[in-house]
């Protein structure tokens, strides 16, 4: 009986012992989310891995070395350089963030964001109301509709620096066909481009011009996706245009307005063609952004400041990612899954 007893208390404590193990104590851990993702979809891995690796390189770098010039006192007279068969080693120093708090703390950075905000703001808003407009327009059935969205596509189609120089051709003070009409209708020339107030208003105008046909067609993309018992419901329930317009069309377009607002609102604030080609920034300082000023920075004046440049640069960075993350988060707020 003694001998019974003892060997039934032996396979109880072994049974506890595999039930413990079974618990995780002696098995090994379930593997992570990555490598069950890896071990899954490996082929997939596999195919994006070059883009990856060359986006990185492309990317990355850059990104990290304009972070460590901006934490440097970085110019032209003290980095790394070659002249003739003479080689200088770099002697710039680390200054930690004493760029950032300069730029911060100064007017020039501070002035220049409220332009580039005013210039941002001003051209995503007509931009959008005015493809919004022009969708509604050749989403109907109207004679020549075909004609007319190509006639409105060919700015898009245009490379951006040949209608720089066109619109600077027709800007012109003396000569420009603008200027020209005025004349002809007994109305002074107006300085488009050397007063710094009409300058900014030209600059606005030209990119809105070549914003308008992507934002167009993506727009009349997203109308042509709503389906027309909609519309014919609410005309029956003796909706009014207006009605239509703000409890159809704008819900059905918000998947497609919250992206290309975003992604116009991105390419107007680093749009350096327009400005740089059209005014160089001027008159004086008047139609600078933020990146035509670290162009300015690194490029045009002397000694060459490769660490402000940076700075704003990164500081550029920042400002979209703050924009980005808080425009999603808003977007998540309303209901929205972006």
């Amino acid at each position: 009986m003694a001998v019974h007893t003892s060997q039934s208390v032996a396979k109880a404590a072994g049974d506890d012992v595999a039930r413990g193990r079974s618990r995780g104590t002696g098995n090994p851990p379930p593997p992570s989310r990555i490598r069950r993702a890896l071990s899954t979809h490996w082929y997939a891995w596999t195919m994006v891995a070059p883009v990856i690796v060359v986006i990185g390189v492309i990317i990355g770098y850059p990104l990290v070395r304009g972070i460590y010039l901006s934490m440097t006192d970085a110019n032209e007279r003290n980095v790394e350089r070659s002249i003739g068969v003479n080689h200088m080693p770099a002697t710039y120093e680390f200054v930690g963030l004493d760029n950032y708090t300069d730029a911060l703390t100064g007017d020039q950075f501070l002035g220049t964001l409220g332009w580039t905000l005013v210039w941002t703001v001003s051209c995503v808003a007509i931009t959008f109301c005015l493809g919004m407009a022009l969708a509604n327009i050749l989403n109907r059935r109207i004679a020549g509709r075909s004609a007319y969205r190509m006639a409105l596509i060919l700015p898009w189609a245009i490379p951006g620096f040949v209608s720089v120089f066109a619109w600077r051709f027709l800007y012109n003070e003396d000569r420009g066909l603008l200027n020209k009409i005025l004349s002809g209708g007994g109305i002074d020339a107006i300085p488009w481009l050397n007063d710094p107030t009409w300058a900014k208003f030209s600059v606005i105008a030209v990119n809105v011009w070549l914003g308008v046909p992507f934002m167009m067609v993506a727009l009349l993309g997203g109308l042509q996706s709503i389906p027309s018992e909609h519309y014919e419901a609410a005309e029956m329930d003796g909706a009014t245009a207006w009605q239509r317009f703000r409890h159809i069309t704008l819900p059905g377009l918000r998947p497609v307005s919250t992206t290309v607002i975003l992604l116009s609102t991105i390419w107007t604030f680093n749009m350096f063609p327009v400005i740089f080609l059209l005014t160089r920034g001027g008159p004086g300082e008047a139609t600078q952004i933020l990146v035509t000023q670290a162009y300015k920075f690194s490029f045009e004046i002397s000694p060459r400041d490769f660490a402000q440049s940076s700075t704003w640069g990164v500081l550029i960075l920042v400002l979209l990612l703050i924009f980005a993350a808080v425009y999603r988060r808003v977007l998540r707020t309303q209901g929205d899954d972006w």
